[in-house]
């Protein structure tokens, strides 16, 4: 992921053996990390059993805020695809009767459809 694109808060994919080691205190028995991505310092993990935000903190990024979403609780998303001139495909995720969607931005390096399956494959 170029720093450029991470600055604008574009998503870029995670190396999962990475995210296993920051992540393993937060993981549960016979719970598994699907695929993850880095915006700027900030990740969007999908495990299979829920969704992990992590908010990044403060100038030395030593404290974290983990958003833990069940999929149960996710009511609907939407993905909208890269354009000509827009390159950012976006995610939008409704969780429970929440108005306002959680969003993110991901580069062209990331298939978007390929985070809306690993989605469609637990919300089903």
């Amino acid at each position: 992921m170029g720093l450029f694109s991470s600055l604008l808060g574009n998503a870029g994919v995670i190396d999962s053996d990475e995210l296993n080691k920051q992540l393993a205190p937060l993981m549960s028995d016979n719970e598994n990390i699907e695929i993850g991505f880095a915006i700027f310092r900030d990740k969007m993990i999908f495990t299979n059993r829920r969704l992990i935000i992590t908010d990044t903190q403060g100038l030395t990024g030593s404290k974290v805020s983990y958003l833990s979403i069940p999929y149960s609780k996710i009511t609907k998303f939407s993905i909208e695809t890269t354009g000509t001139f827009d390159l950012d495909a976006e995610l939008k995720i409704w969780v429970g009767s929440e108005s306002a969607p959680i969003e993110r931005k991901f580069n062209k390096k990331v298939n978007i459809f390929e985070v809306q399956k690993v989605l469609i494959n637990y919300l089903s």
